[in-house]
């Protein structure tokens, strides 16, 4: 299973997501990663990705969740089966920007476009917005909803 990274910025009642232009997940609001690079530590992997994809080194990385995700049908002839390791970013350096791969916009945590998200995100995502640490497995069909999925929470003081 591949592993990769996703992190969203956190600044008082907003959250940053980030419209993917291209590739898997293109036209879907989503935090900012991707793939973890061989010998490559996981965190490393979240800085790397969020500097390419908006610009930004972000700072104090809050992993919040490991979810792993099952996808039915194959893109572009390859495997979408990946782990992925949340983050939470309340710090970080430098100025957003826009990308060849992500348009980055802040969105109030109560009103996400949740409609225009992965499937997955409305059981998962205002769980952790509101300070709970996750462990997850979501099942997809060939339309992308999930048919399954199973999650264990814990807790933290949120940010």
């Amino acid at each position: 299973m591949r592993k990769t990274t996703l992190s969203f910025l956190i600044k008082k009642n907003q959250i940053l997501l980030a419209m993917k232009k291209r590739g898997f997940g293109k036209g879907k609001w989503n935090g900012v990663g991707g793939k973890v690079q061989r010998g490559e530590k996981i965190e490393d992997a979240t800085i790397r990705e969020t500097i390419e994809e908006i610009g930004v080194t972000p700072h104090n990385l809050k992993q919040v969740a490991t979810l792993d995700f099952y996808y039915a049908d194959k893109f572009e002839g390859k495997t979408f089966d990946q782990r992925v390791h949340v983050f939470l970013v309340s710090e970080w350096s430098g100025e957003l920007i826009e990308t060849k791969e992500m348009l980055p916009r802040w969105f109030k945590k109560n009103n996400l476009p949740f409609h225009l998200m992965w499937k997955d995100d409305i059981y998962w995502l205002p769980a952790i917005l509101s300070g709970k640490l996750l462990n997850g497995k979501f099942i997809f069909n060939k339309k992308e909803e999930v048919v399954e999925y199973h999650l264990e929470i814990g807790s933290y003081k949120t940010i």
